[in-house]
């Protein structure tokens, strides 16, 4: 089975609670969901169990979502273990803060994926970043996440989930990325900082993005560049 799990938490260093922060009557998880949903492919939710979890527990029960709790720190051990009690096969892994995430692209990425017919293939646009930063996915195997489960020692690896498998550490990895034509990487669409938050409460209000494909925001933020300087002094953490 191909499934989508999303990771997802409350105590955000950054934004406290960002991902049940509303805009126009509505979480910004409710919209990641939304949006992931579209790709037709099942969403399991991976949480933390530090007890701080119990709004997405409920958020995901009212939504008839299939939810994970596991450890905070280490999401590698946290994403393995869903996959493993679900069956997923084939990994689809993206991050709850990209409430504007666009279900067509992870489609296409995963037709991509799958018609190279390999287990040792890492399909991502993340690494050699074209699309805005928000629009991020990785497919890979559930025997690649193995591997990387079972042998990753450095806690930056847990704590990001896949590394160990990007960096090819086994030495059987075959990274294949997924490159937009147009390179739109400034942009910044994801949700870390009340800038963050400022400005995709302005496109979902304003710009009806809840409903836009990356390229018809994208359109908006370059016919509208006051809106993409309202983050885009914002750095991104390093892994």
């Amino acid at each position: 089975m191909t499934g989508i799990i999303t990771q997802a938490r409350i105590n955000s260093t950054r934004l406290p609670n960002k991902i049940l922060r509303q805009a126009a009557g509505h979480s910004f998880l409710q919209y990641h969901i939304q949006r992931l949903k579209k790709t037709g492919l099942p969403v399991f939710v991976a949480t933390t169990n530090d007890g701080s979890e119990q709004p997405i527990i409920d958020f995901c029960k009212q939504n008839n979502l299939p939810c994970f709790c596991g450890d905070e720190q280490n999401v590698l051990h946290r994403f393995y273990n869903c996959a493993k009690e679900q069956g997923i096969t084939t990994i689809i892994r993206v991050t709850s803060d990209c409430p504007l995430i666009d279900g067509e692209i992870i489609a296409k990425g995963l037709a991509a994926y799958k018609s190279l017919h390999n287990q040792n293939v890492y399909y991502s646009n993340a690494l050699m970043r074209t699309y805005p930063r928000g629009m991020d996915y990785e497919i890979f195997s559930f025997n690649l996440l193995e591997d990387a489960f079972v042998n990753a020692t450095d806690n930056s690896d847990k704590e990001h989930v896949t590394p160990y498998i990007w960096k090819n550490k086994s030495g059987n990895v075959v990274i294949v990325d997924d490159v937009n034509q147009e390179n739109n990487s400034t942009y910044r669409i994801t949700l870390d900082t009340t800038e963050d938050q400022l400005l995709l409460t302005k496109l979902i209000e304003e710009y009806n993005a809840a409903a836009l494909t990356c390229s018809d925001i994208v359109t908006v933020l370059k016919n509208n560049p006051q809106l993409a300087a309202i983050n885009q002094m914002i750095e991104q953490k390093k892994v």
